[in-house]
């Protein structure tokens, strides 16, 4: 009887940590999307200019279209990702032959710049893995920390990088973000602080600033606690402009 007892704890506490973790990780993760733009996102043309280039998205029940136009000299160059994983390069609208090397840079460069400007929508991707972490304060303000890791299929070709979120507890806003990635002689790591917050069309739009650690030993989880101490030096800053939105009925 003591055995059946214990046995019965332990499920009861496997099932107690899966509803405080992922559960309300993808809770929180679905107000955050909601008070930030919703189902806006989906059938959605955005277009924006970032760093002296020109970005454009098109969203409509699950398909999309990325894009980014660069200007060099008399030249027209435009990268195009779409929803079945193509990537295409034109220069004055013809294609051109790319080595995979090549295309797999500039697929990533093009969907990483998109993703973030449109953050925490597809945070619901199926490759997508959420985790609560805990609720923390960041300087008196409380938050939902939240990790995010991706499968290697359908993560793309960065899906070994791991996000935190620290979603705002009243507002459900992401105020916060902190990444790694691979470099070429280890792991990098930044924190974002977003600001200048507003609304087109019903789409939140933030910009960030961006910050990298000043030591070395760093601990992911721990960047909140490093940007309190301020550890973090101001790396550059994340500015979207010229943005405009287009939303169909949905």
């Amino acid at each position: 009887m003591k055995s059946l007892h214990v046995v019965l704890l332990f499920i009861t506490m496997v099932f107690a940590c899966s509803d405080n973790n992922f559960p309300e990780a993808d809770a929180i993760i679905n107000k955050s999307i909601e008070v930030s733009g919703g189902k806006r996102f989906e059938h959605s043309t955005i277009d924006f200019d970032f760093r002296d280039r020109h970005y454009k998205a098109i969203r409509d029940k699950g398909y999309f279209l990325l894009t980014r136009t660069t200007l060099v000299g008399s030249d027209t160059i435009v990268d195009a990702l779409n929803s079945k994983d193509d990537f295409i390069r034109y220069r004055n609208q013809k294609k051109i032959q790319l080595h995979d090397t090549m295309a797999v840079k500039y697929k990533s460069s093009v969907n990483a710049v998109h993703y973030f400007s449109v953050l925490p929508y597809r945070l619901n991707d199926d490759a997508v893995n959420k985790t609560y972490i805990s609720k923390t304060k960041i300087n008196d303000t409380e938050y939902h920390k939240i990790k995010v890791t991706f499968n290697a299929e359908g993560g793309g070709e960065d899906f070994e990088d791991v996000f935190v979120y620290w979603i705002n507890a009243d507002t459900f806003k992401a105020d916060y973000i902190a990444y790694s990635y691979a470099e070429s002689d280890g792991i990098g790591y930044r924190f974002r602080e977003a600001y200048n917050e507003r609304y087109i069309n019903g789409i939140r739009f933030v910009d960030y600033n961006n910050y990298k650690p000043k030591g070395s030993n760093i601990d992911l989880m721990a960047m909140d606690r490093l940007f309190e101490q301020k550890a973090l030096n101001l790396l550059s800053k994340v500015e979207l402009i010229n943005i405009n939105v287009q939303v169909s009925d949905y």
